[in-house]
């Protein structure tokens, strides 16, 4: 019969095998990456249409930029002469044939600034690959004149280019933090490589997973969704190797061959990894039905992460520490027949509080998370386009500047599709319209034309939305088909979007956690509890991030996607360390009785579980050194959830409702007898870590 080492060894001969095809199947990835605002949108949204529209004009798609040039005590003749040099030869090298001379510029009625407008054909390729080539023709210029890029197209750039090299910074933040957490952790300078290496290899896989998926489904696939891709298959594959090894390291007291010992630790921990991963990756699949392709893209990218990062740490992982044997993990080797792990005493002192005065312990937790949850009710907009970056880019605070120098100016320019036999009288409405400062007409096709203004408020205020509205209600009844799109347009439906998503969505990951719940534990009173205080506990880490946004970080506004995908990592995740505790108090239930065996359950998984939770959130606070208010946002809520769902809701709530509920909380099953291998056939084993 084969020994465990040679299935150990062709296990990681098929990995080695099989890496050789993923890694570079891997490294596509990047090249199916989108950014781009448009196709973030569903088909069905306006601005999607108008700018599919607006691609069939004469000259297809344009990218306008506006250069701004700016001198606080007023422009000079040499200023003046200076952005006329600088403009004829941007059109010389961006739009050929095209004379600087019929574009003259826009000044201000202070004389402290001239705007300049450049229209780039697509087909020169995305603004990000030649905005440094713009920017450094207009670098000299001047001293005491500032000059800044900016339009849509620029501040499309500046957000496309802000994910430059954060795969490569993300990658090692996040391999520093698992490294140095597990160290801590483990207190070896040996067992905490296999886990690492381990978690490398689920994040190859889950991204050649991807690419697949791309490939074959046509995913949207933006790099936030991949910055998640790697923070979840590090962050969810360490925890697995947590719990494994605690596993393992007790069964090792118990078995001679660590084969044997692995085969054990596997048979115990395996279902309730599974369990966990099933749960998560169902939750995440509910994104699919969301009306934003990138968050309806993240939930087939999150999935591939946990079943990618599963399979990888339930075969890879066991095979390589199987292999190494008990010196892994020297200095504090688990010898045969030596004393097995015993209960931590912290937990165990915890579990004994709680036990006394379940009902005070229940109530002082519901009072700290119902306070928490007062952000909630602030009045927090979505982010602004020109909000989305935690440095500003030259192209935000251009904008900005026009802003203030160009009142008539304020908002970021329209793009209306009318049909040529109403253009004229939708231009009149458009320039009668109270919001707007500036209307003009624009290129012509056969059937329509485009008309160009630019509303009086900033970009992605409520006065801009306002408008945008107001013109999409009035105009169609002016001119049949007229569609009113652009970059403020976008974001006005995204946010559209993104409220529906989270009304949808959210309803469904509930849905479908509480049912997998209940098919686990066998129970109706259980999941229906535990989803309640994952609920509180999503409640109140939101309501706290919103604050600490607002007050601490200065943010203004919130990523439109946030609560979406903040509720289905909380959740999801929250119930995923609840399955850890559950399970266990239901297998000592069956020797304890209920209230024994949640404190047993409470004491023996306190301290891996709490071990995984602090990784987890370390691994999602990582997102915050990214240079995106979103991800900072991501990052904060998520991390912030996992400590508190772990530290208060999951060591203190959940026990002590249990203890509350008692035998009740597994209606209406009772807890059934586990089965045992041979080897505790022949003891009763001490509690032992999930």
């Amino acid at each position: 019969m084969m020994g465990m080492r040679t299935r150990a060894l062709i296990v990681l001969g098929l990995w080695v095998v099989a890496l050789l095809a993923l890694v570079p199947l891997a490294g596509r990835l990047d090249g199916v990456k989108t950014d781009r605002m448009v196709e973030y949108l569903p088909a069905s949204a306006e601005s999607t249409a108008a700018a599919e529209l607006a691609a069939t004009l004469p000259g297809g798609n344009t990218n306008l930029f506006v250069v701004a040039y700016f001198r606080p005590g007023g422009l000079t003749d040499a200023d003046r002469a200076a952005a006329g040099r600088q403009f004829s030869a941007l059109t010389a090298e961006f739009t050929p044939g095209i004379d600087p001379s019929a574009e003259p510029p826009t000044l201000a009625r202070d004389g402290t600034t001239a705007l300049y407008s450049l229209e780039v054909d697509e087909s020169r390729g995305e603004p990000g690959e030649y905005l440094k080539d713009l920017r450094k023709i207009v670098a000299d210029h001047p001293d005491g004149l500032a000059v800044r890029v900016t339009g849509p197209a620029a501040l499309q750039a500046d957000f496309e280019g802000s994910f430059d090299g954060v795969d490569t910074q993300l990658l090692l933040v996040t391999v520093v933090v698992v490294a140095t957490l597990l160290l801590l952790t483990y207190r070896s300078p040996l067992l905490w490589l296999v886990p690492l290496i381990s978690v490398a290899v689920a994040d190859i896989a889950s991204m050649a997973a991807v690419y697949g998926l791309v490939r074959a489904f046509d995913i949207t696939v933006s790099d936030q969704s991949s910055a998640i891709l790697t923070i979840l298959a590090f962050g969810v594959g360490t925890d697995y190797a947590l719990l494994l090894v605690a596993r393992y390291r007790e069964e090792l007291h118990q078995h001679s061959a660590p084969g044997a010992a692995m085969l054990a630790a596997m048979r115990r921990a395996a279902p309730a990894i599974i369990a966990s991963a099933a749960t998560v990756t169902a939750g995440l699949l509910c994104l699919l039905v969301a009306d934003m392709n990138s968050t309806a893209g993240l939930g087939p990218v999150g999935a591939a992460a946990i079943v990618g990062t599963l399979a990888v740490m339930l075969t890879f992982f066991p095979a390589v520490l199987v292999l190494c044997g008990r010196w892994v993990f020297w200095p504090r080797i688990p010898h045969l027949n030596a004393a097995t792990a015993k209960r931590s005493g912290l937990w165990e002192r915890v579990g004994r509080a709680i036990s006394r005065r379940p009902a005070v312990a229940s109530v002082v937790s519901v009072g700290v998370l119902a306070v928490l949850t007062f952000g909630l009710f602030g009045d927090t907009g979505s982010l602004a386009q020109t909000d989305r970056f935690v440095t500003a880019p030259e192209s935000v605070t251009g904008q900005k500047l026009i802003g203030e120098h160009f009142p008539e100016r304020g908002g970021l320019p329209l793009s209306i599709l009318a049909r040529n036999e109403f253009r004229a009288e939708v231009l009149r409405a458009v320039r009668s319209d109270p919001g707007i400062g500036f209307a003009e007409e624009g290129r012509s096709g056969p059937e329509y034309a485009e008309l160009t203004a630019i509303p009086l408020d900033p970009p992605d205020s409520a006065g801009e939305y306002a408008t945008i509205e107001r013109l999409r209600d009035t105009l169609p009844k002016i001119g049949a088909g007229t569609l009113v799109g652009g970059a403020s347009a976008m974001n006005l439906d995204v946010d559209t979007a993104s409220a529906r998503d989270d009304r949808t969505v959210l309803a469904l990951v509930l849905l479908v956690v509480t049912a997998i719940l209940g098919l686990l534990l066998r129970s109706i009173v259980a999941p229906i509890g535990l989803v309640l205080t994952v609920l509180l506990s999503f409640g109140s880490a939101f309501g706290a991030s919103v604050f600490v946004f607002e007050h601490v970080f200065g943010f203004h506004g919130l990523e439109p996607s946030l609560m979406v995908m903040t509720f289905l990592f909380l959740v999801a995740l929250g119930v995923d360390y609840n399955i850890f505790l559950m399970s266990r108090a239901r297998e000592e239930a069956s020797r304890h009785g209920t209230r024994a065996g949640m404190l047993r359950s409470l004491s023996v998984t306190g301290g891996v579980i709490t071990s995984a939770g602090v990784v987890l959130a370390a691994t999602f606070a990582v997102l915050m050194t990214l240079p995106l208010v979103a991800m900072v946002q991501v990052g904060f809520t998520v991390a912030f959830g996992v400590l508190l769902d772990t530290l208060l809701v999951r060591s203190v709530l959940v026990p002590a409702l249990t203890v509350l509920v008692g035998d009740r909380i597994w209606w209406p099953s009772k807890p059934a007898r586990p089965e045992r291998d041979s080897a505790d056939a022949e003891r009763e084993p001490e509690p032992a870590p999930a």
